[in-house]
């Protein structure tokens, strides 16, 4: 009875904390919605409220009807996508020959790759600029998505380099073994096992590009060309912040985020539980 007695309190007291953490983490997205709701009237007299005395959906419609929001979207769109792809392609294989190969400079390579991520991005900030400019690549989005792939294959590399390492080798062999090229082996058998580790790699860098301020700040000039972080300051005027609408664009920018880990979810679920089922 005992026994049981501090199972039960010890189960009550885990999920407690599960609870407390969730609510935690969501908070500041309700918050978000929450001021995103509330009229512009109000934002000052009810801000410290749980829930408004009233909600009103016209900060969305100026947001999306009045502003440049939706090219700012667009923009965040094409580079995020454009980065996670051309990211995740780079990291794959550079992953796959750190795992699967040894050649001389290896561990140098992977060294000059650590150091590349011990950098301050205020340090490096002025020398980029000048190589895009050099390159005439400066208020692109073709610029931003070379700047972000550089400055992500490193860890995306090293993530993709751990999901390799984890899949044995002699799964490839028998494939050889079988009949089949490396390419071939890499394709039908290994790549499939890698499903769970690609979609981890495409979710962080599809978020990372996604909230990137600095280096789009510093080589974006144009309103046409702006990413959604970048826009979100034109709701900040000399004088006043329009925070409803502020919020209202920070709302919105929560979905693709949202419907991107939904499609990969399946995908992180079977890398999260493989483990489980081996042996």
């Amino acid at each position: 009875m005992a026994s049981r007695t501090s199972f039960s309190v010890a189960g009550t007291l885990r999920y407690a904390a599960i609870i407390l953490y969730v609510l935690f983490a969501l908070f500041p997205i309700y918050w978000l919605v929450k001021i995103a709701i509330t009229p512009d009237r109000l934002i000052y007299t009810e801000g410290t409220h749980i829930w408004p005395s009233t909600f009103t959906l016209d900060n969305f419609t100026s947001v999306l009807f009045l502003t440049d929001f939706l090219v700012y979207f667009k923009n965040s769109m094409i580079v995020s996508l454009g980065t996670a792809f051309f990211t995740t392609l780079v990291a794959t294989a550079a992953g796959y020959a750190f795992s699967r190969f040894h050649f001389r400079g290896k561990a140098i390579i992977i060294a000059l790759m650590l150091i590349t991520q011990m950098f301050p991005l205020l340090m490096i900030i002025a020398p980029i600029y000048k190589i895009m400019a050099g390159l005439r690549l400066l208020d692109s989005l073709t610029g931003l998505i070379i700047v972000y792939t550089a400055f992500n294959v490193p860890f995306a590399t090293f993530l993709m380099q751990g999901f390799f390492d984890g899949i044995p080798k002699d799964l490839e062999e028998a494939a050889m073994i079988d009949g089949c090229t490396r390419f071939e082996a890499l394709r039908k058998v290994i790549f499939p096992l890698t499903l769970p580790g690609l979609a981890a790699t495409l979710g962080f860098i599809f978020t990372a590009a996604w909230s990137e301020l600095l280096f789009a700040l510093m080589l974006i000039n144009s309103d046409d060309k702006m990413t959604f972080p970048v826009g979100l300051k034109t709701f900040v005027s000399k004088f006043a912040v329009d925070w409803g609408q502020m919020m209202a664009a920070g709302t919105l920018a929560l979905i693709p985020s949202c419907i991107f880990f939904i499609l990969i979810q399946r995908f992180l679920v079977q890398g999260l539980t493989a483990g489980a089922v081996k042996g």
